[in-house]
């Protein structure tokens, strides 16, 4: 009896921690567009930044959103 109820427990926290990492890599994604196009949208607190550093946080967001799309929709956990 206690097997199904541990393996449906498992499924969710699968499914609920793919949930997460997919809608936190969209807002890492979001982050790294709303960097690198700061300065063609004049949005004034990015241009504030620099465009070397906007550049490596934005790559930086572009690569960790990445990773943690690919993690979300192989379900690695």
């Amino acid at each position: 009896m206690e097997q199904p109820i541990r393996e449906k427990h498992r499924k969710n926290f699968i499914f609920l921690s793919s949930v997460r990492d997919i809608f936190m890599a969209l807002l890492y994604l979001g982050m790294a567009v709303l960097l690198f196009g700061g300065k063609y949208w004049q949005i004034p607190q990015i241009m504030a930044l620099g465009d070397a550093f906007c550049y490596f946080l934005g790559s930086v967001c572009l690569l960790y959103g990445g990773f943690r799309m690919y993690r979300g929709i192989k379900k690695m956990y």
